[in-house]
């Protein structure tokens, strides 16, 4: 049963791949605020957007099964990225509503213990964001949000495909810190 329900996961992940992915929430709106239990570089934390962004921006991406072909490619790519992120002061984390114990191996295998991984228990974080799959309403959409203080969207990139989200992210980030 449990082979089955990941191969039907694979199944409409790669028809969503055609689909364009969607998001709600559009540069300017306020970023809802959330805490959930995360995972960096296996060590088990609770994340909060609010202490985050008193840090700096934050680049939230949404993605729909940790260890499933594309959410680890794009998780290579945050983690090859993340400390150039870390130089302009940005901070990252992926969330998908992936259990904490299988976030934890995540965060150390794909994300190589460069970024934290959080997990959306309920898709909560996922339903406030509008980053829900339109397919399966309890997994992620792949959609990134940068994020700047006090909490509000500065930029979006929604595609279910892996390629891209980083590029945007990082774009978004230095035009952030180009603008200060």
């Amino acid at each position: 049963m449990r082979a089955s329900a990941s191969f039907l996961l694979t199944a409409l992940l790669g028809l969503a791949a055609v689909l364009p992915a969607h998001a709600a929430l559009k540069p300017g709106d306020a970023a809802p605020d959330f805490s959930a239990d995360a995972a960096l570089a296996g060590e088990p934390y609770r994340f909060q957007l609010a202490e985050a962004l008193k840090k700096g921006p934050v680049v939230l991406y949404f993605y729909p099964k940790a260890f499933t072909s594309g959410c680890t490619v794009e998780a290579h790519q945050f983690a090859e990225a993340t400390p150039k992120f870390q130089a302009l002061g940005v901070t990252v984390i992926g969330i998908s509503n992936d259990d904490i114990a299988t976030l934890k191996r995540f965060s150390v295998e794909a994300c190589r213990k460069q970024f934290a991984v959080a997990a959306d228990a309920g898709a909560k974080v996922m339903k406030a964001y509008d980053a829900k799959l339109l397919m399966m309403p309890d997994t992620a959409d792949r959609i990134s949000y940068f994020i700047v203080p006090p909490g509000r969207i500065a930029a979006v990139h929604a595609k279910l495909s892996a390629d891209g989200h980083v590029e945007a992210m990082m774009k978004a980030a230095e035009a952030w810190k180009a603008a200060r």
